[in-house]
């Protein structure tokens, strides 16, 4: 009899433990959902090409780009999305002076365009022998990947396109042939590199279609700029100011400086636990456009 009542407790506590894990993944999606009500902007729903490029800090600035790539890799693999790198210039001594890559999925680009900016870096440098505090930074932008969905003329003629041997991760096979292409679009000055594929001509389709997007967002840019030239303001009191503080000494602390919303939980945050920041720029950016309308 005993034995039939602690059999029957062990299995109410299953239940329960199965109960409990239904009720979080419901309330999971549910919040989910929520957040996805804020995506107002036209691409929201696109994939999204996230490219790094390092700042002031010598070899600890490329080494940030590396940490930068890995948390949003991190944060990728976490939610269900698909990433693609498609460039990587590696630095001298560590790191990466650059590097571009694709997420992919529903609303990727609605949630990274949060990251948008610039991000500062504050540690003890494991490159100074001395153990000195260093301060780098790392440029982040996030176009939407439109394919074909969006038509932005280009003209053979003002392309210089150079292919070149892979230097990144792709295995010697890669290197064997002049894979890599460098598409240069010469009357803006934009360059696009891409260097992920075995095949020139995939690699030359991918720079292309990254090289649509930036032209795409240049575009809005400079017209976001002639509305707020219009409008009396300037450029740093809209998309100018967007910064993000990741501090590993003397204490932990990671603050984004347009929303307010920071945490101690520095490692987390570089482990890819960037979700409370990208909704709090969700909403932000929801409260920063309702006031635009009144005024």
């Amino acid at each position: 009899m005993c034995q039939l009542l602690a059999e029957e407790g062990a299995a109410d506590e299953a239940a329960e433990r199965e109960l409990e894990t239904e009720i979080e993944a419901i309330a999971a999606a549910l919040d989910r959902l929520e957040l996805e009500t804020l995506f107002s902007g036209e691409h929201d729903a696109a994939d999204a090409i996230v490219e790094i490029k390092a700042g002031a800090g010598g070899t600890d600035a490329c080494d940030w780009v590396t940490m930068l790539q890995r948390m949003y890799l991190r944060w990728a693999e976490t939610n269900g999305y698909r990433t693609d790198i498609l460039d990587e210039s590696e630095a001298e001594i560590a790191g990466l002076k650059s590097t571009t890559f694709i997420v992919r999925g529903k609303n990727a680009y609605g949630y990274l365009k949060a990251e948008r900016g610039v991000h500062r870096l504050v540690r003890i440098s494991p490159f100074d022998a001395n153990k000195r505090r260093q301060t780098s930074f790392a440029q982040v932008d996030v176009l939407p990947d439109l394919g074909e969905e969006v038509h932005v003329d280009i003209n053979e003629d003002d392309l210089e396109i150079d292919t070149y041997r892979s230097s990144g991760a792709g295995g010697q096979h890669v290197n064997k042939t002049d894979s890599a292409v460098r598409i240069t679009h010469k009357p803006t000055g934009l360059v696009v590199t891409c260097q992920n594929e075995r095949s020139q001509h995939k690699n030359k389709a991918m720079a292309l279609e990254v090289l649509r997007a930036r032209l795409l967002d240049r575009e809005q840019r400079e017209s976001e700029e002639k509305i707020a030239a219009l409008r009396g303001e300037t450029k740093a009191n809209e998309w100018g100011s967007q910064d993000r503080s990741y501090v590993f000494h003397p204490y932990t602390l990671v603050k984004d400086l347009r929303t307010g919303y920071e945490t101690g939980d520095v490692i987390g945050v570089m482990n890819g636990n960037i979700g409370p920041f990208l909704q709090a720029y969700l909403q932000w950016q929801q409260t920063h456009k309702e006031r635009e309308r009144v005024g």
